[in-house]
């Protein structure tokens, strides 16, 4: 918001927001961390938890504010400035982080984004209750796609880049095509984000331990829950098997020229990555300052001698772990950002914080 020189300024205020009088009052409010959840079960605290309610409860987001083209109430601490979203799930989320960002109410200039929720993890990987810092968001939903049962012989599934003519050929995206279909995260950002919690301890589950216990050929689940580095394959359909698993993973390495991977698999973030280089093009977030945290809640794949479909449909063993792993790794970041906000508020990764 712009105020003419002549307009006067209230400074009676709390730590992240000002109070602007020009004829009527107006608050505009200045979050130094947005936490984004994708949904919640029932209420937002007291209840049975979904991704949101450890951080109402714990961080204590007493505040609430509606949002025109939200569904939910963004929820904030007063004191600290640390804001939460409910997001919704699936691509559309990203509708609702775009109606965020354009309330005139809100500056997000020098924000803070945390995307936080579950995801399948790749159990060759890691284990479900694992965190997994994104360094890129590969988008899995805009492809050609025939049955894999009508695909020639040598294609090891139906689904390819629009203008190819084979799954595993590098993607020369069309004139008229959506771009990107991969977004990069700041890598100091993230690097920063890992080394304050890569030794963090995560919860665990008699459920998840026996769960994993069956996933014998995958050493890396076999390890339990554990902070990474792995990166966020997003599509709205919602895919499980070995097959499928093979081809998010070519489908990463193809269109981040190898680097990516498909570690966390979930219907939201490419949405909102979306969303939020849109708004950084128009100045109103900072796509610098985007970080992606996905806790495995359930495995992309079945154990051996389980048939895809039946595992796809199978109840989540890792689900509290990944909830709990999801605010444990991603408020300790939180608590970094704000405590260092000095350095922070200005130059991400904070690179001159005190450790």
């Amino acid at each position: 918001m712009f105020l003419a020189p002549s307009f006067s300024v209230l400074l009676a205020v709390p730590l992240f927001f000002t109070t602007l009088k020009a004829g009527s009052a107006a608050e505009i409010f200045r979050p130094k961390v947005v936490v984004v959840a994708t949904f919640e079960i029932g209420a937002d605290t007291g209840d049975e938890p979904g991704e949101f309610q450890f951080w109402a409860e714990r961080d204590h987001l007493t505040g609430s504010i509606m949002v025109p083209g939200l569904d939910h109430p963004v929820r904030y601490n007063p004191a600290t400035g640390v804001f939460g979203v409910v997001s919704g799930t699936t691509v559309r989320s990203g509708l609702q982080i775009f109606a965020l960002g354009l309330d005139p109410r809100f500056d997000f200039s020098r924000s803070y984004w945390l995307i936080n929720g579950i995801a399948g993890v790749d159990p060759s990987r890691a284990a479900e209750g694992s965190a997994a810092w994104a360094r890129h968001i590969i988008d899995g939903d805009i492809a050609y796609e025939i049955d894999s049962r009508e695909a020639p012989s040598d294609w090891p599934y139906g689904i390819m880049a629009l203008g190819n003519n084979s799954p595993l050929a590098k993607p020369v995206i069309p004139a008229w095509a959506p771009k990107p279909m991969a977004w990069t995260l700041n890598p100091g950002l993230v690097a920063w984000a890992y080394g304050k919690t890569k030794d963090l301890a995560l919860a665990d589950s008699p459920e998840a331990a026996a769960h994993r216990s069956l996933y014998t050929d995958f050493p890396a689940a076999q390890k339990g829950p554990v902070v990474l580095l792995g990166d966020s394959f997003a599509s709205c359909r919602y895919w499980h098997g070995a097959v499928m698993q093979k081809w998010a993973d070519d489908w990463a390495a193809l269109y981040t020229d190898g680097r990516g991977d498909a570690t966390m698999t979930n219907m939201e973030d490419h949405g909102l990555a979306n969303a939020l280089t849109r708004l950084d093009a128009i100045g109103k977030v900072r796509f610098d300052r985007v970080l992606v945290l996905r806790t495995g809640s359930n495995f992309s794949r079945p154990p051996a001698g389980q048939p895809a479909h039946a595992s796809m449909v199978a109840e989540y063993q890792g689900m509290l772990p990944a909830l709990e792993a999801a605010h444990r790794v991603g408020s300790t970041v939180v608590a970094a950002l704000l405590a260092n906000w000095a350095a922070c508020e200005t130059t991400p990764p904070c690179a001159s914080a005190a450790e």
